[in-house]
């Protein structure tokens, strides 16, 4: 019997020391590295080569067992890492653009990537779309966390609206904001303030500031071009932000925060954002067809200009009562939670630093759990002051869970179509094609830029796009190169321009949820305006590429990028009048 015993034993050892070397041999070997690879991690082991079985074992993995790479299997799709890969986000946004109907033009991306890694099966595509698209979404924890917060601060804005605090801060800024410039200017300057996440400035700038640019007669487009171009562009230059600690995730050797704060003064089109942003509102121009909707709200009070998918939220507030205080206080509380949230979750009660756990930070669990705490707050702060009836506060919170379900649809349909383009490895194509590319250095920053922009546009994803771009570029590059940090700089700049374009972006559904217009015509009034700023960046990083390869600091490229911008701005200016 003790025999029997032992040679279970040494059968149970020798099946684990299999199992060790089996993954030790996967571990030194990733065919996705590969250039023009077909290989998945294998979805039964998880690229580990065993599995176990019902008996707790370690027993090699069926699946891969007869593949070349062990832990790793060919894509089950035709069109795994090809250019064909980019067509789901194509046709989505060309739909989009042409139809002026975003949820079918989503879907119908959806639908091509289910036909595209299914092989054009019927089965496959329906469950391909469904199941590892929708439900996957939907399913996915960071995504949810990230619902939950926008559900909790539609609540918080509806109690504010029905407590009078947004018509008491209205009256407020009626005697202190006395012209448009004033106005915009204000959205722009509380944009730059909420610099921590661009999910909670869209929708804070928005809730706070609709009020304020209505009685100016500034169109809801206008107010959402502000929003979206004060969220991830401030974010991307701000070290105490989500995107920082987004950005020191995806480098390696753990130097990520120390490459975002050297790669700032680099971050073109962001800087050249927020400089067009501001010229654009002191020198009184506008031009695309952002310039009709300006007009139409001037002249003829109508600040949509079509249709406004709003309509049907109505916030029936008291107009005399509220004060100041019952905006304020709740949106300083919420972002003094949303901050201590983030921290947490990046291990700051447990003994990090600061700036440590705001780089390890969780930004759905953070602002999740810091939304709770603030609607909390609110709730006690209403009842305190007799603003509302329980029962009334009750019921905003349904009636903001309804504000929130255009920009929760598209977000879904958008969370599901980068679902599609990651199966069919779109992320490796784009790689292998910046790889190409590696000859010419001097071309680099502006190659990057280029192919930052078209990733982040096609999957609707800034962050996405870091984890591609950010890596490849470290291995193309040691950090003490000059042109190292530029292309760096240029991968994030990238990411911003193309998901500030993107009609399937996160910040840009978010942004016309904030401003509560038409995301459609959000998206073709802002295109003109962030393009024109995207090829200002391209030739400054053109020009920061060729300093840089001749020995010159590269730094001598911005104020060369600022002249150019603001001579365009004075160009269209002389042009319009």
């Amino acid at each position: 019997m003790k025999r029997r015993n032992r040679l279970g034993v040494i059968a149970l050892i020798v099946m684990l020391m299999f199992a060790l070397t089996t993954t030790a041999f996967a571990d030194s070997v990733d065919p996705t590295e590969l250039t023009g690879t077909k290989y998945i991690g294998c979805p039964d082991c998880g690229a580990l080569g065993v599995v176990l079985s019902d008996e707790g074992e370690a027993v090699p993995c069926e699946t891969c067992a007869d593949s070349e790479y062990t832990g790793y299997i060919l894509s089950p799709s035709n069109f795994y890492n090809t250019i064909w890969s980019l067509l789901p986000p194509i046709v989505a946004i060309a739909l989009a653009l042409i139809t002026k109907e975003v949820y079918s033009s989503l879907f119908v991306g959806i639908l091509v990537g289910g036909l595209l890694y299914s092989n054009f099966s019927f089965e496959g595509t329906v469950l391909h779309a469904f199941n590892d698209g929708i439900v996957a979404s939907l399913s996915d924890s960071y995504n949810v966390g990230i619902l939950i917060f926008l559900v909790i601060l539609g609540a918080i804005v509806c109690l504010m609206n029905k407590a009078g605090g947004s018509a008491a801060f209205g009256r407020w800024a009626q005697k202190n904001i006395k012209s448009r410039v004033g106005a915009q200017l204000s959205s722009i300057v509380l944009g730059c303030l909420i610099f921590i996440d661009d999910y909670f400035n869209c929708l804070t700038v928005g809730s706070v500031m609709r009020p304020i640019t209505d009685k100016h007669n500034i169109s809801r487009v206008k107010l959402a071009y502000l929003i979206d171009a004060t969220a991830a562009p401030v974010c991307i230059i701000a070290p105490i932000s989500s995107w920082a600690a987004a950005v020191a995730a995806f480098a390696e050797d753990g130097q990520g925060l120390n490459l975002f704060i050297r790669a700032i003064p680099y971050n073109f089109y962001a800087l050249f954002t927020i400089v067009m942003m501001i010229g654009l509102v002191v020198l009184n121009v506008d031009f695309g067809p952002m310039a009709k909707y300006e007009k139409n709200a001037v002249e003829n009070g109508d600040l949509f200009s079509g249709s406004n998918p709003y309509a049907m939220v109505t916030d029936k507030a008291d107009e005399s009562k509220g004060s100041v205080l019952d905006l304020v206080l709740p949106i300083v509380v919420l972002v003094v939670a949303c901050v201590i949230g983030m921290i947490y979750s990046g291990g700051f009660f447990n003994g990090d630093d600061f700036i440590t756990a705001f780089s390890n930070s969780d930004a759905s669990v953070g602002l999740m759990l810091g939304s709770a705490f603030g609607l909390v707050f609110a709730i006690i702060y209403y009842l305190i002051r007799r603003s509302m009836s329980f029962r009334d506060i009750m019921g905003c919170i349904p009636e903001g869970f309804k504000a929130m379900v255009p920009a929760i649809m598209i977000l879904t349909f958008a969370w599901s179509l980068k679902s599609m383009t990651d199966s069919l490895g779109a992320k490796f194509f784009v790689r292998d094609f910046v790889r190409t590319a590696s000859g010419i250095q001097v071309l680099l920053p502006v190659v990057v830029f280029v192919v930052g922009c078209l990733l982040a546009f096609a999957t609707g994803t800034s962050w996405g796009t870091f984890g591609i771009l950010i890596p490849i570029v470290q291995n193309v590059f040691s950090m003490d190169n000059p042109l190292a940090i530029i292309c760096i700089s240029a991968c994030m700049a990238g990411a911003v321009c193309g998901d500030h374009c993107s009609p399937i972006s996160d910040t840009t559904i978010m942004a016309s949820a904030g401003a509560q217009c038409d995301h459609v015509n959000h998206v073709s009034t802002q295109l003109p305006y962030a393009i024109s700023c995207a090829v200002i960046a391209g030739i400054t990083y053109l020009i920061a590429g060729a300093l840089a390869f001749a020995g010159a600091p590269g730094l001598i490229a911005l104020p060369i990028g600022l002249v150019l911008m603001i001579g365009f701005l004075v160009f269209m200016k002389k042009r319009n009048a």
